[in-house]
């Protein structure tokens, strides 16, 4: 028996970036399908580490405080520090201390409203799942995508469950977040850039009692040389929870890391030889930095590992990952309801896969800085490096999405331009009332921000709203008013004088500003560049 689905966006893949994109596109009011092979969520702690642009993404959806109310959110809430040492119990020797690094224990008031959450996969991916489910997403586990082809109109997907049952799936458009071994790229015919198998690594997830050893330190990550490989121990909760990577050098023997083998491993890097050890999982991997040649083909869009696998170094791999979703997620809403010609959805690749090629260096460059701490921190770190605030922030697009942005390749997606310029993400300045930052005022729709006066701008922006079949949220800035600027600061920050006004696409980036007040009339200013972004003529 065949059973048939029809929606409007299909997912592939339920980790993480995968079940972002579902809460993403369920908020833009689209009720996305997401099928994953797997039964569950995987129960492996993984990535952690969610910055804090990221959990600006995670606090306009509501996930904010449930992420960091995780047993680990809450017990690493406190953890800074990158450091190698011989032993958890031996001596420490280093501390990365560099300028282009900044970790969970910087100020990044500067930037956001959010710092950052060290929440352990294991406990993301339940919420973003709940979360989904609560927007209407319709997830179904223990599905595998078996075929898929394109037309005109859609895309037309086989799957089946593991009882045989085969779903015929209808969708106007495919999301691919099935992975780095995923098939949907390859069947796609598109290949992949960069260097792979740069170092094979085995994540151990295991359980001991490290509180006396641990004492009152409380560090993000040490490197270990006491197991007589590379080493890096990572804590859960601080205590009994912990997760050892270890380079492997086994030339990827399946059987090398049997649980004796861990124990060893993990007593080694505790320090501790009676140390009593429970191992809860082992996870090979290989690091790699691999960039797809394309982010889009037709109606299929590539997103996070799919896309781009970089080092961990930085955490900026699922992060990334988490950008793109969020990039793509009101492109595709605004393309299912026709508001959006085809310029739109091209903006996905122009605007996000120059950003993976040049954050995917900077995890290499991370990568290749990391070993100088086992040498005591000697030497220079590699050139190039950018501070990881600017990785996060500070990186902007190029597009037909962006009207009048200043042309950025790989190698100039950082900086070059004045904040609050068209392309960069617009900036955080704190407010006072119902809304903490600016960046609370943005998604899941435009948003035309003012200073107070005569309501031209606004006015303008309804009308246009109208004309082109969007939402458009209008607000004024300043003393007094519901985004209570005190301090008179969003608009130096955002460059724009007396009179002036910009509009904010509902991934929170800058498409249009105008310094000052309309010269020729509003309307035909705020029309042209909403008609820009939307890929549409102008009346």
């Amino acid at each position: 028996m065949v059973h048939q689905i029809d929606t409007d966006v299909l997912i592939i893949g339920g980790g993480l970036v995968g079940l972002s994109a579902a809460v993403f596109t369920a908020h833009q009011g689209l009720r996305p399908v997401l099928i994953e092979r797997r039964s569950g969520l995987s129960p492996h702690p993984r990535a952690r580490g969610v910055n804090p642009r990221t959990m600006e993404l995670f606090r306009g959806v509501g996930l904010e405080e449930r992420i960091r109310g995780t047993e680990s959110g809450r017990a690493l809430a406190g953890n800074s520090g990158v450091i190698a040492m011989e032993s958890l119990s031996g001596r420490r020797f280093a501390e990365l201390r560099e300028d282009y690094h900044a970790d969970s224990g910087a100020d990044y008031g500067r930037f956001s409203a959010c710092g950052w959450c060290l929440c352990h996969q294991d406990e993301l991916e339940p919420i973003l799942r709940d979360r989904a489910a609560e927007l209407g997403a319709d997830l179904r586990f223990g599905v595998e995508l078996s075929s898929f082809e394109q037309d005109g109109e859609g895309v037309s997907a086989v799957a089946r469950r593991a009882s045989g049952e085969e779903l015929a799936i209808r969708c106007r458009y495919l999301v691919a977040a099935d992975g780095a071994g995923g098939t949907v790229r390859e069947r796609l015919g598109i290949g992949r850039t960069g260097r792979a198998n740069m170092a094979r690594f085995v994540n151990i997830a295991f359980e001991a009692d490290l509180r006396e050893a641990l004492g009152d330190r409380r560090f993000i990550l040490s490197y270990v040389t006491a197991a007589g490989t590379r080493c890096a121990l990572l804590p859960v909760d601080n205590a009994h929870r912990w997760l050892l990577h270890v380079m492997d050098d086994t030339e990827g023997d399946p059987e090398a890391y049997g649980e004796s083998r861990c124990t060893e491993l993990v007593r080694l890097a505790a320090g501790i030889p009676d140390l009593p050890v429970h191992v809860r999982g082992v996870v090979p991997w290989q690091a790699s930095a691999l960039v797809a040649d394309s982010f889009t083909r037709g109606r299929v869009h590539l997103v996070g590992d799919a896309a781009h696998v970089m080092p961990p170094s930085g955490a900026f791999g699922s992060n990334t990952g988490v950008a793109d979703a969020h990039n793509l997620a009101w492109k595709l809403a605004l393309m299912v309801t026709g508001a959006a010609g085809a310029s739109l959805a091209a903006s996905y690749e122009e605007e996000r896969r120059p950003v993976a090629l040049a954050t995917v260096r900077q995890a290499v460059l991370r990568s290749q800085d990391r070993p100088r701490l086992l040498r005591g921190g000697r030497g220079e770190p590699p050139a190039g490096l950018r501070p990881d605030p600017e990785v996060m922030f500070g990186y902007r697009y190029a597009s037909a999405a962006v009207p009048g942005a200043v042309p950025a390749g790989p190698d100039e997606v950082w900086g070059g331009v004045d904040p609050g310029a068209p392309g960069t993400r617009a900036p955080h300045v704190p407010l006072r009332g119902a809304a903490a930052s600016t960046t609370d005022l943005f998604g899941p729709r435009f948003t035309l921000l003012s200073a107070p006066g005569d309501g031209a701008w606004a006015a303008a922006a309804r009308r246009t709203a109208e004309r082109y079949g969007v939402e458009v949220s209008c607000r004024t800035v300043g003393p007094g008013e519901p985004a209570a600027d005190e301090a008179g600061a969003w608009a130096p920050a955002y460059g724009v004088g007396a009179g002036g006004a910009v509009l904010v696409r509902p991934d929170g980036f800058v498409a249009w500003r105008s310094p000052g007040p309309p010269v020729d009339g509003a309307a035909g200013a705020v029309g042209d560049a909403l008609a820009a972004v939307l890929g549409r003529r102008t009346f």
